[in-house]
């Protein structure tokens, strides 16, 4: 049986570079919106081309990644 391992939002953070700490997320969410209409989420203009990318690459494969950029998604649509 394949484990998969569900990454946290301050993981994912990390990876994308940018600051971890909750605090920094929650700014982060704050000043960063999107619109349904504004399309997916790697293309929005915030990402530098690196996190675009992996933002894409995870949602394309359904990697392991996938999940928190979906709920990244969901909080930056609010």
């Amino acid at each position: 049986m394949e484990v998969q391992h569900h990454h946290a939002m301050a993981e994912l953070f990390s990876q994308l570079g940018l600051d971890s700490s909750k605090t920094a997320i929650d700014q982060f969410i704050r000043n960063n919106h999107l619109r349904h209409q504004d399309g997916e989420l790697y293309r929005a203009i915030f990402w530098n081309p690196a996190q675009a990318q992996f933002i894409k690459q995870a949602i394309e494969e359904d990697a392991q990644w996938a999940e928190v950029v979906d709920e990244l998604d969901a909080r930056l649509r609010r």
